[in-house]
């Protein structure tokens, strides 16, 4: 086996982070591999988004580095695929569907370089995979909230990325558009790409996740869904339940 064939698409090695003084993230070690789609789970404010920003580029650690396919992140230089929470993404700008899924090849393009016919075939195949080419030139601020979660991912599609971050992207959707991004994340993993996503439908992470990360400011467990049940004290310790809690409950039964 090559050297290329071993180096994870994603390894986050032992990264701490600091945000406004305070240590958010402590020696977090994690790593995904191409064909692998990986849930992050674990409680609010336990560093999930702060993870994947890190990753991105936006946030600094203070220790410890992100490698993507063996090498060092540069900010807006290494592409990556981001699908933000819906909240964070500006909806009420005048573009159509199209031109926001361009706005995720800004990077590539530059500010002053215009997009050429290679470009609006991106446009269009992201499209295309989320189901959503006959809205293209539709308003974005007309769109539903499943709508406007698909052209999130369309757009984070359209730089063809190995490396796709996922930031809740099933909050607030209808149980069928659940079901077709979930197909859709499933089969991009098995195209080759490394998916990590960071998720609160635990459920649905158990069902479709090859394996998941147990996060709370640091990696307190790795494994796949069957690793995972077969022991239940590592979601105890991420998730400061009881032994009779709800949630022990539900991962037995799964």
């Amino acid at each position: 086996m090559t050297e290329e064939s071993t180096t994870p698409a994603l390894a986050v090695d032992n990264v701490s982070v600091e945000l406004a003084g305070k240590l958010v993230l402590a020696d977090a070690a994690l790593s995904v591999d191409r064909g692998e789609l990986v849930g992050l789970i674990g409680p609010n404010g336990a560093g999930k988004t702060t993870l994947l920003r890190t990753v991105l580029g936006l946030l600094r650690p203070v220790a410890g580095q992100v490698r993507i396919d063996g090498h060092r992140t540069r900010p807006g230089r290494t592409p990556i695929g981001y699908v933000p929470q819906r909240h964070d993404f500006a909806w009420e700008f005048p573009l159509s569907v199209a031109n926001t899924v361009m706005t995720g090849l800004t990077g590539r393009l530059g500010l002053f370089r215009r997009p050429g016919p290679a470009e609006w075939e991106a446009v269009a195949d992201a499209l295309d995979r989320v189901r959503m080419r006959s809205l293209a030139d539709r308003p974005v601020g007309q769109l539903s909230g499943g709508q406007r979660q698909r052209v999130l991912v369309a757009r984070a599609l359209a730089l063809r990325p190995a490396l796709l971050l996922l930031d809740e992207p099933f909050t607030g959707l209808d149980m069928t558009t659940q079901e077709l991004l979930s197909e859709l994340f499933t089969g991009l993993a098995h195209e080759g790409r490394a998916v990590l996503m960071t998720t609160h439908d635990i459920l649905s992470a158990l069902d479709g996740c090859d394996r998941l990360a147990l996060l709370d400011r640091t990696v307190i467990a790795v494994g796949t869904p069957a690793e995972l049940t077969a022991d239940l004290s590592p979601w105890t310790a991420t998730f400061k339940v009881s032994e009779n809690s709800a949630l022990l409950r539900i991962l037995k039964a799964a």
